[in-house]
C-alpha cells in the first residue's frame, strides 16, 4: 500500500511538472524530436540504400530490366536471378572455403594478437617501445607497398636459410595453398593484426594490475596469469577482434589474389569468383552480379543480426571510442 502511494505521488509530481512547461518550450522540444528523427532516418537510408537496391534488383525478371516504369518493386517477381548466381558461384563450395579460411585465420589472429598485446601491456623488456612502434607502423603503411616482398617470401619460403642448407633448394613454394594465411595469422602479421594488438593492449592496460600480482603470489606463471586473469576479463575485446577479423578476412580480395595464383584454387574463394563471370546480355548480367553480391553479403548480415548487441557492447568497453 505504501509503495502504491509513493508511485501515485511521483506520477502526480511528473504530471504537475509537465503542466508548468510553457508552450514555447514544448514547441522547441517537439521540433528537436522531429529534426532528430529526420536526420536519423536520412542517415539510415544512406547507409542501407545499397542493401535495399540489391534486394530490389535480385528479384527482378529479365523483362523488368527493359521496363522503364519498374524502379524498386519488380512487376515480375522471380528467384531465377538468384538461382543463376547461386550456380555460377558454386556457392556451397566457395562459401565453405571462404568460411574455413576466415574462421581459421580469425582464431589464429585472436591467439597471436592477444599474446603479443599482453607482452606489450604487462611485460617490460628492452626495446618493447620500439617494437610497439613497429606494430603501429604496420597499421599506417599500406599492405600494397609490401606486395613484392610478401609474394617472394612465400614463393621461396625459408626459415633462416635452413631449408636451402639441408635440401639445396631455394626455399619452398607455399603459394596456391592456405599456408600463407595460416603463417601470417599465427605470427601476428595477418590482416589488420596491428590494430588488433593495439585493441588488446589498451584493454589489458585497463585491467587492475593487483589482479595479476595476486595471481603471481598464488604461484601462477606469466602464461597462467594470462589465461586465468587476462583472458576471462578480455571478453569484450575478444568479441571486437573476432568480428572485425572475420569480416575483413571474408571480404579480403588482395591477399587471396596474391597467394592463390592458380585458377583452380582462386575460384574456390567468393571475393574473386565474379572476375570471370559474364553473360551475353550485359544488363541482365548486371542483375545477376547484384544477386551474387547479395549472396556474398548474406553470411555477414546474418552474423551481424545475431551478434550486433555483443558487438556494440564490446566496442564500448574495449577502448575504441571515447
Amino acid at each position: 500500500m505504501k509503495v502504491q502511494t509513493e508511485v501515485r505521488a511521483a506520477a502526480w509530481k511528473i504530471k504537475k511538472s509537465l503542466q508548468t512547461i510553457s508552450p514555447l518550450q514544448r514547441a522547441k522540444h517537439w521540433s528537436w524530436v522531429i529534426v532528430r528523427a529526420i536526420l536519423i532516418t536520412g542517415f539510415c537510408f544512406v547507409i542501407l540504400y545499397p542493401l535495399f537496391f540489391k534486394l530490389s534488383v535480385s528479384f527482378k525478371d529479365r523483362m523488368d530490366v527493359y521496363d522503364s516504369t519498374v524502379l524498386w518493386i519488380p512487376k515480375h517477381f522471380t528467384i531465377d536471378t538468384i538461382r543463376i548466381a547461386f550456380n555460377a558461384l558454386n556457392y556451397p563450395k566457395t562459401a565453405l572455403n571462404s568460411l574455413l579460411i576466415a574462421s581459421v585465420s580469425t582464431l589464429l589472429q585472436l591467439i597471436s594478437c592477444s599474446l603479443a598485446a599482453f607482452a606489450f601491456a604487462r611485460l617490460r623488456f628492452k626495446g618493447s617501445g620500439l617494437l610497439f612502434g613497429g606494430v603501429i607502423f604496420t597499421i599506417i603503411v599500406p599492405v600494397q607497398t609490401l606486395m613484392v616482398t610478401t609474394y617472394l617470401n612465400y614463393r621461396y619460403f625459408d626459415i633462416f636459410g635452413l631449408i636451402e642448407l639441408f635440401t639445396g633448394q631455394k626455399g619452398i613454394n607455399l603459394l596456391d595453398s592456405y599456408w600463407p594465411f595460416i603463417l601470417q595469422s599465427i605470427t601476428g602479421m595477418g590482416i589488420k593484426s596491428g590494430l588488433f594488438i593495439f585493441i588488446f593492449r589498451q584493454f589489458f592496460r585497463g585491467i587492475p594490475i593487483e589482479l595479476e600480482e595476486a595471481s603471481y603470489i598464488d604461484g601462477c606463471s606469466v602464461l597462467q596469469s594470462f589465461t586465468r586473469i587476462m583472458v576471462p576479463n578480455a571478453v569484450p575485446a575478444m568479441v571486437t577482434v573476432i568480428l572485425f577479423s572475420f569480416v575483413w578476412q571474408w571480404n579480403d580480395n588482395y591477399y587471396v589474389s596474391l597467394f592463390l595464383t592458380s585458377t583452380d584454387v582462386l575460384s574456390t574463394k567468393l571475393p574473386v569468383m565474379w572476375a570471370s563471370f559474364s553473360l551475353n546480355d550485359p544488363l541482365y548480367a548486371y542483375l545477376v552480379k547484384n544477386a551474387g553480391e547479395l549472396l556474398f553479403m548474406a553470411p555477414i548480415i546474418i552474423l551481424y543480426i545475431f551478434a550486433q548487441r555483443y558487438f556494440v557492447e564490446s566496442v564500448e568497453r574495449s577502448g575504441l571510442i571515447g
